[in-house]
């Protein structure tokens, strides 16, 4: 953690949603004027994608059928905790780019399934802003969660988590719904003891939970809107939070704990915007005064 240059850190599972928190982080900086340097968690895999293949079929003939990108030794961690302390120490650090697509390829100049070359970033900005799987993680000889200083965790509930990449994955990138499945079964073990645990770590969780059927994900016709769902919001320290304005603010929101409060899935902008607007504020106000 750092006084003078802060991190923050959202953390979510693939499907979980963290790319439209992301927009909502994006949106704040823009309107408050703070430069904010990034790094997406998957430039800290181990691998490009043709080595992840051959990786993940090595270890399925050695008998490993856990081996996916949530796995800790998938990714360089150790050099993902350094990043984000460098960062923290000295406003600068150094990151790539995972290259996904022919679109990205034209964009960074490397082709698709493979990284950019390694390039300082920080200069000039305010804070670094993370958004991937490992952003809170303590394990063995990692603490990448002691490294940040605001940690958000995106967490659907899993039914709603595996409808949403499953509808990704088949429209995005062409994955049949078997494949996308596998998929899932693959990460399952890594999910439940290096992706779950982060979110005990994290200051605020956001879990998104359906109010429709989705007993069933692999048949799923389609994503449950927002309409169709509510958000739970999870303070792991409730002190300082102003639930009755919030409440007040937040159209048919309620809490259901001291340290939570739900509200509708399509008041979530407008809650992150009333809780995170303050929260990045005074990080960015109390680095500006002690640099």
């Amino acid at each position: 953690m750092s006084v003078k240059h802060p991190v923050i850190s959202v953390v979510g599972s693939s499907g979980a949603g963290t790319s439209t928190v992301k927009f909502t982080f994006d949106q704040i900086f823009r309107r408050e004027g703070i430069a904010a340097a990034a790094i997406a968690g998957d430039a800290f895999h181990r691998y490009d994608r043709a080595q992840m293949k051959a990786e993940m079929a090595r270890r399925y003939e050695a008998g490993d059928n856990t081996f996916s990108h949530f796995s800790i030794d998938a990714n360089i961690l150790e050099e993902l905790e350094q990043t984000l302390r460098c960062y923290g120490e000295n406003g600068r650090c150094r990151s790539r780019t995972y290259v996904h697509d022919e679109a990205e390829a034209a964009l960074f100049g490397a082709p698709p399934g493979q990284f950019t070359e390694w390039q300082d970033i920080g200069a000039g900005s305010d804070l670094l802003f993370y958004e991937g799987l490992h952003g809170a993680l303590r394990a063995e000889g990692i603490d990448i969660a002691g490294q940040a200083d605001l940690k958000i965790g995106v967490v659907p509930v899993i039914n709603l988590e595996w409808i949403q990449k499953i509808h990704r994955d088949r429209t995005s990138r062409g994955y049949t719904t078997e494949a996308v499945t596998d998929t899932i079964l693959r990460r399952m073990h890594a999910y439940v003891h290096v992706i779950c645990p982060q979110f005990t770590e994290t200051d605020i969780n956001f879990q998104r939970v359906p109010v429709v059927d989705t007993s069933n994900p692999f048949i799923a016709r389609w994503i449950p809107t927002a309409g169709e769902s509510l958000v739970v919001i999870r303070f792991r320290d409730p002190q300082g939070i102003d639930f009755p304005y919030l409440v007040a603010m937040i159209q048919n929101s309620w809490m259901s704990r001291a340290n939570s409060i739900v509200i509708p899935a399509d008041k979530l902008d407008l809650a992150m915007q009333l809780i995170l607007t303050p929260m990045i504020l005074r990080l960015v106000e109390r680095g500006r005064r002690a640099r």
